[in-house]
């Protein structure tokens, strides 16, 4: 491991790495004055904190302050035009020359400013800039003066589409950027210091402003996006920046950074806000390995020299790097390293550092996220043989601590990397039921992990009724039930064997919801299905009115048989004037076509029988010979055979596409055998008249709102409706 890394260390000879050296110099190349505004190492922040400390701010005269009241009045009365407010904040902005520190950090007048600065001209506002750029970095970590400069900031960015500006706004940027870079660990380490630090970070790459907070904020909060549990990652996970921004500026502030980073050792290192900077930097330059490769190593401790040989991490630094992954701080940066890390280096850092220390880290208090954060992004089955040699036989032991999400991602790359799975489903169930041996309440336990495992009387343990389901038990389900039919038995025979109130209960927590889904959505046998369906018989509209209840209504339809969605569709019926003012109800009303059985039942029978039979007639002709060996019961209940996975949308949405072709002709005798043209025509009438009626009233926005809500639980829908589109097309 590491072999990549060691290549393109040792292709720079020493000669090679002086001259990368003085060209990383950035902003500080041919200035006599050190970084830092002359400080020294660790040992000199009570210092800095004098030097700092020391700017005072002078009073504002009665004459500005009255000028600037005047403005803001003015504002307020929202009697001035556009044009008008233009040249007003222009001559407004003139005033302020040689007193932005103490106009900025004034907290009356800073809410002024902060206008100013949003309605002027770009021409004004690099002004501005300019003129205060010395004192740029005190009016930062000001409680005031923050929200001026980050406004300044933003306003920077709405002009980037101006193409004419950029050349001004670049030349601004530089300015700001070389005295931002002397005073660095200042504002890394300020509370306000380091958010203007991070927005301008974002500026110099070109992030739109909305998209920001993908950055700047904290290691990723989201137990989907900490473990890699998604199943089909979402644009936002990586939003593209909105212009290209100014690549060189950046490496050149980064690079400045991690010059004062080295001259006070660790102390950046274990400081919160400090740490966010280094963050967001990580993130922004994530993709560009050539950048990461010198970032890297740098912020993991390792010297130029020992890079130059290959040698990333030596052996002293080692123990040294174990006990900053137990700092708050470090061990969130350490997150976002592994995150970004180029395959090279993270083969490295997990053979070094992390290799034969996993469970010492999984057991402390931070140093479990890293671990998490290291397995969910493990690269291939030879790492998940490692950690399972060193985590497996310790699970009940994180279970005990409460280090769940460690298994949950140890669960989630065994599942992703195929490798261990049936391991991984035999270890956690041997573990949930190690008391009594039975696997009847593995699902509950799992369900109320917390609760379980904190017992002191484990054989006696009940369900919890009324509690609050354990959002990681929720996750570690719902990736078992992705594994193959023949390992999750022992879940199926539990989770069809709960007591009918329990199943309920279970359908209307939000967490709980999501794995009865994924048993829904599994490679178990239809009969289970529909007996753990029929348990829900009578409730359908209760659970429906539950925000995550349409989820699972659509589910259980999707997998049903006729007689089962019938029913399902009557009990909603039932509650229609309530589901109706829900902000779930019109997706589920329209998505299972509930005015359309109200109104005319038999032709809404009708639809049904045709979509399964297209299905089955599609599957029976162009699935794999071990699909066709399944008998199809509800739609696509039973589409994957015992012996395979089961596939998800994406690829039998694939598997289509490849037959779309041949499949044109076979549904076009098919549909020929069973209607004539005029029979088509009217039926094409009759569910355009369904889908219409009932819901004419309703506005546009409402549905894309639903839509959007959908999207937002990120759930993989069922493939009937979609795949049925195309073959419709």
């Amino acid at each position: 491991m590491g072999e990549e890394y060691d290549s393109y260390a040792r292709g720079k000879s020493k000669k090679g790495m002086k001259k990368a050296k003085k060209e990383r110099a950035g902003f500080n190349r041919g200035n006599p004055h050190k970084p830092g505004r002359g400080m020294g190492k660790e040992g000199t922040m009570n210092d800095r904190k004098i030097a700092q400390e020391s700017r005072i701010r002078k009073q504002v005269d009665p004459e500005t302050t009255k000028y600037f009241s005047e403005i803001a009045n003015l504002f307020e009365s929202n009697e001035v035009d556009l044009e008008e407010r233009s040249v007003i904040c222009g001559n407004a902005l003139e005033e302020t020359r040689g007193k932005e520190f103490e106009l900025a950090t004034d907290y009356i007048i800073s809410h002024t400013l902060q206008s100013l600065l949003e309605a002027c001209d770009v021409d004004n506002l690099c002004s501005f800039l300019q003129s205060c750029a010395k004192d740029f970095p005190f009016i930062a970590m000001d409680r005031s003066g923050s929200h001026v400069a980050e406004t300044a900031i933003k306003s920077l960015a709405a002009h980037l589409e101006n193409h004419e500006a950029l050349p001004l706004i670049e030349e601004v940027l530089t300015v700001i950027c070389k005295v931002v870079a002397a005073n660095s660990v200042d504002l890394m380490c300020n509370c306000y210091g380091s958010h203007v630090l991070r927005s301008l970070l974002c500026l110099c790459k070109g992030v739109q402003p909305d998209k920001r907070e993908h950055y700047v904020s904290k290691s990723a909060t989201n137990v989907a996006d900490r473990l890699n549990l998604k199943t089909f990652p979402s644009k936002e996970d990586h939003p593209a920046p909105f212009h290209p921004g100014f690549p060189d500026l950046l490496k050149a502030l980064v690079s400045e950074i991690l010059k004062h980073v080295k001259e006070f050792s660790k102390t950046p290192l274990v400081d919160q806000f400090s740490s966010l900077v280094l963050q967001t930097a990580l993130r922004l330059l994530a993709g560009n390995d050539e950048e990461l490769f010198h970032i890297i190593p740098v912020l993991i401790g390792c010297e130029e020299e020992t890079i130059a040989d290959g040698n990333l991490i030596e052996a002293a630094r080692v123990r040294e790097l174990v006990k900053l992954l137990k700092e708050p701080a470090f061990s969130r940066l350490m997150e976002v390293v592994l995150e970004v890390s180029p395959e090279a280096l993270y083969n490295v850092m997990f053979t070094k550092v992390f290799r034969n220390s996993l469970f010492e880290l999984s057991s402390d208090q931070c140093g479990n996220f890293v671990v998490q954060a290291m397995i969910s992004h493990v690269r291939n089955q030879d790492q998940v043989e490692v950690i399972w040699e060193e985590l497996g036989p310790n699970i009940e032991s994180l279970f005990k601590m409460g280090r769940s999400g460690v298994v949950a991602a140890l669960i989630a790359a065994s599942e992703r990397l195929h490798t261990h799975e049936h391991e991984s489903c035999q270890v956690l169930a041997e573990t949930v039921c190690s008391v009594d041996g039975s696997t009847k309440l593995i699902i509950p336990r799992l369900l109320f992990l917390d609760n379980y495992f904190s017992c002191e009387d484990k054989f006696n343990w009940s369900w919890q009724s009324g509690a609050k389901m354990h959002v990681i038990g929720s996750w570690i389900l719902q990736t078992v039930f992705r594994f193959r039919s023949e390992y999750i038995k022992p879940y199926v025979g539990s989770i069809t064997t709960m007591e009918d109130n329990h199943v309920l209960e279970t359908a209307k927590d939000s967490w709980g919801s999501r794995v009865i889904e994924a048993f829904l959505s599994s490679g178990a046998p239809g009969k289970q299905k529909h007996r753990l369906i029929n348990k829900l018989r009578g409730h359908f509209g209760e659970i429906a009115l539950h925000p995550s209840g349409s989820f699972t209504v659509k589910t259980c339809f999707t997998v049903s048989n006729l007689s089962l969605r019938e029913a399902i569709v009557s009990e909603l019926l039932s509650v229609l004037s309530e589901l109706s003012k829900t902000k779930q109800g019109s997706y589920i009303l329209r998505e299972l076509d509930v005015d359309g059985f109200a109104t005319r039942p038999d032709h809404w029978r009708s639809k049904q029988e045709s979509k399964e039979s297209a299905y089955k007639d599609f599957y029976a002709t162009f699935a794999s010979d071990d699909n066709k060996s399944t008998k199809m019961r509800g739609f696509l209940a039973n589409e994957s055979s015992k012996n395979s996975k089961p596939k998800t949308v994406k690829e039998v949405s694939k598997e289509i596409g490849q037959s779309l072709a041949s499949a044109t002709s076979f549904l076009s005798l098919s549909g020929s055998k069973k209607k004539s043209k005029k029979e088509r025509q009217n039926s094409k009438k009759n569910a355009q008249f369904g889908r219409d009626d009932g819901s004419s009233n309703r506005k546009k926005k409402s549905f894309s709102k639903d839509g959007a809500s959908a999207k937002k639980r990120g759930r993989d829908y069922d493939v009937s409706e979609a795949s049925q589109k195309k073959l419709k097309a």
